[in-house]
Parts: structure tokens; sequence; C-alpha cells
């Protein structure tokens, strides 16, 4: 599906959900030395990663393309779940980053470098509480319970750059979440739900973080990535179940993340497993 630009389109039925201002966005956040180069919003599409890894690998955009999409008919998460929401609830946008300085093996912490910018971005400027779920989902408290408002997904794109998708819901009332378990920033008590702000203050909040983390060459303790991501993560601490390929389990409490982003789980047996990919499980409040 072929995105079109959102300025071309100005059927808004919906007006508790204006479009975003892309003339503004561009303003605020392209500019000289900044990493973002590009901003681009459009209506609709099926999945700004799949779009913008195919640009990157038809050499068709620069390092700092940001692309948004008001509205996307094929959003992806990981394992390849789908993300739906109705258009312009939410913020739905992917990244292109090549961080050359940046030793590939250190490439797995920018899964849970952009969940703590998100969650720092979305703080300040929607003003609630929010917490990271490892390695990918961003938290809020709807009710008294934990609920995923966002979600990451990193993309390699090529040899020398990864594509990061983003999609936050903002909006979205009780009725119009896809599972029970999702939440949105108006359900956690926003004090305020204007999509603009909101993506600005995640762009430029990923853009201090990578430029942290890349100034550091990846490490993540130089950086001060690690401790700061284990200190908002809600998964430390508890009982979880790590649900792994090949239909393998393991159940523990969630103790520590190592120097390469892994979820250690300390088993009843007295093991401390590392978990690098898989499927987490809070079984427990901590």
């Amino acid at each position: 599906m072929t995105p079109r630009d959102a300025s071309d389109d100005s059927r808004w039925s919906d007006l508790d959900r204006p479009p975003l201002n892309a003339q503004a966005l561009r303003r605020a956040l392209v500019r000289a030395g900044g990493l973002w180069s590009e901003v681009e919003v459009v209506q609709r599409t099926g999945s700004t990663n799949g779009d913008l890894v195919a640009r990157a690998n038809q050499g068709k955009a620069a390092e700092g393309a940001v692309l948004v999409a008001e509205e996307q008919t094929a959003g992806r998460g990981r394992l390849d779940r789908q993300w739906t929401a109705p258009p312009r609830s939410g913020l739905f946008f992917s990244v292109l980053l090549k961080p050359s300085e940046v030793p590939v093996a250190r490439w797995g912490w920018l899964p849970l470098l952009t969940g703590v910018a998100v969650a720092a971005g979305l703080s300040r400027a929607a003003g609630v509480d929010t917490a990271l779920k490892w390695p990918n989902d961003v938290l809020v408290t709807v009710g008294g319970e934990e609920r995923k408002t966002g979600g990451i997904l990193v993309e390699r794109a090529g040899a020398d750059a990864v594509v990061i998708g983003v999609g936050v819901n903002v909006t979205l009332k009780a009725e119009e979440l896809p599972v029970p378990q999702a939440g949105s920033l108006a359900l956690a008590g926003a004090v305020s739900t204007d999509r603009d702000p909101l993506l600005r203050a995640v762009l430029r909040s990923l853009e201090d973080w990578y430029g942290r983390w890349r100034a550091a060459e990846g490490d993540p303790l130089v950086s001060g990535l690690q401790e700061t991501y284990a200190a908002g993560c809600a998964t430390l601490g508890r009982t979880v179940r790590a649900e792994l390929p090949g239909d393998r389990s393991v159940v523990g409490e969630a103790v520590a993340l190592d120097g390469d982003g892994r979820l250690v789980i300390a088993t009843e047996e007295g093991v401390q497993e590392p978990v690098g990919a898989g499927d987490i499980v809070h079984l427990r409040p901590a």
C-alpha cells in the first residue's frame, strides 16, 4: 500500500482526534546538527516499519528519517502480532538509525533504549506514570492495573541500519481497546492527549538517549542506559514466566539485566538463566 501525505486529505470527521501538524513537527525537530533529518506524516499505510525498511534497502532514506502514520492497516508488534487502533488515536511511527560507532553486538540494547526514551517523553508531556515491561512494552496504570499502552519493534535494514517502530495508544476509549490488557494515555488520566507535543517529546527524548549511547560506543553502563532501564522496569523483582522459542518456558524471579540487555531469571532450582528473546508474563506483583 502506498502512503499518502496526511495534508492531502481534509475529510476529518473526529474533532476529538485532530490530525498531526506535519509542518510544525518538521520545524520543531529538523535542525542543523540534530539527529532528525526529515519528518513525514502520511494519512494511512500498512506499516511504517515496512515502508522505512524498504526505503532504506533502496537507498532512499537517510539516518534520522521519521515516518509517521495517522493510521496503520498492517501494524506489527513483536512475534508478528498485529497492532490495531482507530485513525489518529495514537502515535504510530518509525525512525531510521545508523549507529556506525557502536559494535553490532551492542545493538540489542536499542529496543531497551527506545523504551526508556518513550517512557520518559510520555511521562513529561502527558503527565502519567510509566513503567517498562521487558523487553519492549510501555505500561501505564488504569484502574489500579498495569496496562500496555505502547510497544516497540526493531528491525535490521541492510548491513548498517536499523528501523525502530513505536506504537502508543493515546486517546483510545475502553470500548476501543484491542484486548483487555491494553490501555491508553487517556484512560491513565493523562493531563494532555495532544499528539503533536507528545510526539515531539518522545523524539527529543530518543535523540538524547541515542546520542548518549552512541557517544559511549553502546556501552550500557557508561551511557547510563542499563541503570535507567532497570530503575523503570516493572519486570525486575517479579515472578515471571518466559515463553521461549521451541515451546520451552522458564519460571522464576526476574532478578537483573545483564550486560547484553538480557533478562536474568532465577529459577526455583537455583539456576540463573539469561533470556534474550521470548514472551514474558508477569505472574504476580513484586
